[in-house]
């Protein structure tokens, strides 16, 4: 072997030492010193806790978040239930009561009274709030809650349409009835103006209904319930003005026919009393009157017990001046003649 040759290779191997060394030094320290075995593992065990610390700090920090995240979530679903249902029962204690108290018979299509009645009868949720503690139970509260706020608006339009059916029905039934009472009112105007012709005291009262039944007219065939009752009101008391006219003029006929007939009853008493006659019995006292020149009778006769007697009653004043003194003389026919 070629001494040079191993002189040459150890010098050639220098580098590879001192590589080495350089990698001692470093995990040695600039000292070249060695460190501790533990050293090592201690920062590793303090890098795994640092980095545990860390997830925990962290994951502390996203569930918060969340949790924060999912409370605003829930408070901001029950502020639209709380919306809506303040919307549905306004309208539950306000339009719907005043609905709810018409009747069938009132309206002009019953069913509607009908369908209001069930939606009055639907249950309303049962509100829960935000009551869960964590983002979890949040979550599903708000969920819950926007199933109820979505209730609230869906049963508020349904109640609302039946309200409003209801209403219109009951304006339609208040024209209907308006119209027809109406037109009767204007055909018992009409009969009363054909049948009081002549018959009324004062004819004012005819022209006053003549002109309501013209206004109404015009009227019968409008929308508006009120001046259609209101024309059948001025009607109706323009037929009552006629009636009273006509019974007044009755009336005056009447008692005009009353003292008419009262004047010749008193006019044939009076003409009677001045034809008539007179007459006396139990003397047999008679008189008769048919001119100035009648002639006076008189025939006496008492009756007594079972037997009676003839000619012996004194002798009345048969001269008209109610005596005759002795130029009254008697003859045998039992009269006495003056």
């Amino acid at each position: 072997m070629n001494p040079e040759n191993e002189i040459d290779k150890t010098e050639a191997l220098e580098p590879v030492e001192t590589a080495a060394a350089n990698v001692a030094e470093a995990r040695g320290g600039v000292d070249g010193r060695k460190r501790p075995k533990w050293l090592l593992p201690l920062i590793a065990v303090v890098c795994a806790v640092v980095l545990v610390v860390a997830g925990v700090v962290g994951w502390n920090m996203y569930r918060g978040a969340k949790l924060a995240e999912a409370k605003e979530a829930c408070a901001t679903a029950a502020d639209g239930v709380r919306s809506q249902a303040n919307e549905y029962n306004a309208l539950l204690n306000g339009d719907a009561a005043d609905a709810a108290a018409v009747k069938a018979e009132q309206v002009k299509d019953a069913k509607t009274v009908e369908s209001l009645g069930k939606e009055l009868k639907a249950s309303a949720p049962e509100y829960e709030g935000c009551v869960a503690e964590d983002a979890k139970g949040l979550d599903a509260a708000t969920v819950k809650l926007g199933e109820q706020a979505d209730w609230y608006k869906t049963h508020e339009q349904s109640l609302s349409k039946a309200v409003r059916a209801v209403i219109e029905s009951k304006a339609a039934k208040t024209l209907e009835t308006a119209k027809t009472n109406l037109t009767a009112k204007l055909d018992e105007a009409s009969r009363l103006l054909a049948d009081s012709d002549g018959k009324v005291a004062d004819n004012a009262t005819r022209d006053a209904l003549s002109n309501a039944i013209d206004a109404a007219n015009g009227l019968k065939d409008g929308n508006d319930p009120a001046k259609i009752d209101g024309a059948r009101k001025t009607v109706e008391d323009a037929i009552n003005g006629v009636n009273a006219s006509v019974q007044a003029k009755t009336d005056a006929d009447a008692q005009a026919a009353a003292a008419a007939a009262a004047a010749a009853q008193a006019q044939a008493q009076a003409q009677s009393a001045y034809n008539g006659g007179s007459s006396y019995s139990g003397g047999a006292y008679r008189r008769t009157e048919g001119s100035t020149s009648g002639s006076n009778t008189y025939r006496g006769t008492t009756s007594g017990g079972t037997g009676s007697t003839s000619g012996s009653a004194p002798k009345p004043n048969l001269n008209g001046a109610y005596g005759c003194d002795n130029s009254c003389t008697g003859k045998y026919d039992g009269y006495y003649h003056h």
